[in-house]
């Protein structure tokens, strides 16, 4: 099957339809490489959400195809995990036909056991209940088989990525397509315009103090700095309000739980991408000083506003009139980015917290690849109203995420680095989040479809996500191609896109120059 042709690759991208509780906890933040300190032992659930509602069915019915979409997208699925859930899932279907018929076996004897009763007959009553005494021993037994494979189903399926959209390139990062450019003729590479030296210069943020304070890679924004995060979070949201999105201020902290559901599951399980919270038990350790041995990290800080938006449609079912729900989420984003290096780690090109305002839509099924492309073009005006040069590119298999069906990337010019940086992405998830978070709506009397049992259908929604700003990388751009010097060239001021000007507080400053 690796050996498998891209023309067959081609054909195959889309399948056929077919604990302990602590009595006074107390908190503390894990970092990234202290999972030691975890309890190994299974705690209790942590949220109260149902279990997932993965199509174990799909997977068999498409089992090359979906072994070939996971090696595309170097899932790290371990070998033959697709054949396993066929066989898992052929021998469940097996195990439940026996054991209904027992069951109804069951039943037939009891009625036995009650007519030997009115008879008064002792031998047939007693013949029953042994006969009935052994048939509960091998239906305790058979549900506790059923019970251990769909935890094997689980485990395995659990891991299984989305499918793929079939124009998504095959491959590495290097083999995403440009769908479009935007904006000005780039500047050249200029490393004077680099956004850490420009910042240093006017005293727009300060990343010395954030390393001895909090680590490296936190940061202070200070004076105009703080002023231009405020500018643009507005500046986005009132984009966003224009196309009519809903505004929403999200929690930052969400149950390790929905954070999995959402696909939030890095490809290297060695090393962790978020920062975990988890309640202590004083009980638990003798000393403030000595580790504790009983932690259950329940909690996590949102990666992205996208979690916790998703986590507001979970376990509901959202009236068909009302679809697609259009929400914009503002709130801090926390990444542990574990493996990040070189360039990247400077200044304020990947940090560690940063300020993030998100487009969520959840949606029918039929309409979300049509509202991705609203989306983008959504996107596309906030980053031509900041006078950007950008790209949108049609991002390759090994760069989507476990949720991602397809996902564009936006990167802009940033001549002081020498090169495009990501500015934005945006993702149509199809079903995958909803159905694990259980996100559904009823179909109206025109789409439905209706079930064996005559029944209405629910349907589980489509949920997309878009960066509208992430702050951190616009401030880099901005100051970038922005930046002025004087004739010794040293920085003396920047220019700023006057879409801005109306969001700036406080007096007009005089580095700041609006064009």
């Amino acid at each position: 099957m690796l050996n498998t042709s891209r023309v067959l690759q081609k054909r195959l991208r889309c399948p056929p339809t077919s604990s302990r509780k602590a009595t006074s906890p107390s908190w503390s933040l894990l970092l990234p490489g202290s999972t030691k300190h975890y309890s190994t032992a299974k705690g209790p659930p942590s949220t109260s959400l149902p279990k997932p509602r993965l199509d174990y069915r799909s997977i068999s019915e498409n089992v090359v195809f979906k072994s070939l979409n996971a090696f595309n997208r170097k899932a790290g699925l371990s070998v033959g995990a697709i054949q396993t859930i066929e066989n898992l899932y052929a021998k469940q279907k097996e195990i439940s036909g026996i054991l209904n018929s027992k069951r109804h076996t069951q039943s037939q004897i009891e009625a036995r056991i009650q007519k030997a009763l009115r008879h008064n007959d002792a031998t047939a009553k007693q013949a029953a209940l042994n006969e009935a005494k052994s048939l509960k021993a091998q239906i305790g037994q058979m549900e506790k088989q059923l019970v251990d494979i769909e935890d094997q189903l689980y485990d395995l399926a659990s891991s299984v990525p989305n499918d793929t959209h079939p124009d998504v390139p095959i491959g590495p990062e290097n083999l995403a397509v440009t769908l479009s450019t935007h904006g000005p003729h780039p500047l050249p590479a200029d490393p004077a315009r680099d956004h850490v030296a420009v910042g240093k210069a006017l005293g727009l943020f300060d990343l010395e103090a954030g390393s001895q304070v909090t680590g490296s890679s936190w940061y202070y924004l200070t004076n105009e700095g703080a002023i231009l995060e405020m500018a643009l979070t507005n500046y986005a949201l009132s984009v966003a309000l224009n196309h009519g999105f809903s505004p929403v201020i999200t929690p930052d902290v969400v149950r390790t739980d929905i954070a999995r559901r959402c696909g939030f599951q890095p490809r290297d399980h060695t090393a962790s991408q978020s920062y975990h919270i988890s309640t202590v038990s004083p009980a638990s350790h003798s000393s403030p000083l000595e580790h504790p041995t009983h932690v259950h990290p329940d909690l996590v800080l949102a990666g992205t506003a996208e979690i916790p938006l998703a986590g507001l449609f979970a376990n509901k079912i959202i009236p068909n009139s009302t679809l697609p729900q259009n929400i914009v989420g503002y709130g801090r984003a926390f990444r542990a980015e574990a493996g990040a290096r070189g360039a990247d780690t400077r200044g304020l090109y990947r940090v560690h917290q940063f300020t993030k305002v998100e487009l969520f839509v959840v949606s029918k099924e039929e309409e979300s690849e049509a509202l991705m492309e609203e989306m983008r073009k959504i996107q596309v005006e906030i980053f031509e109203g900041l006078g950007l040069s950008f790209r949108v590119l049609d991002m390759p298999t090994e760069e989507l995420g476990a949720s991602a069906y397809r996902k564009y990337d936006m990167e802009a010019w940033m001549p002081g680095r020498g090169g495009w940086g990501e500015i934005s992405s945006t993702s149509n998830c199809t079903d995958y989040q909803s159905r694990r978070l259980h996100i559904r709506y009823r179909k109206s009397d025109a789409d439905l479809v209706p079930s064996s049992s005559g029944s209405s259908q629910l349907a589980f929604a489509h949920t997309l996500n878009g960066t509208a700003a992430a702050v951190p990388r616009l401030i880099v751009a901005l100051l970038e191609n922005g930046v002025r010097f004087n004739e010794t060239g040293s920085v003396v001021g920047l220019d700023l896109p006057s879409v801005l000007e109306r969001f700036w507080l406080g007096k007009r400053s005089e580095l700041i120059r609006w064009v």
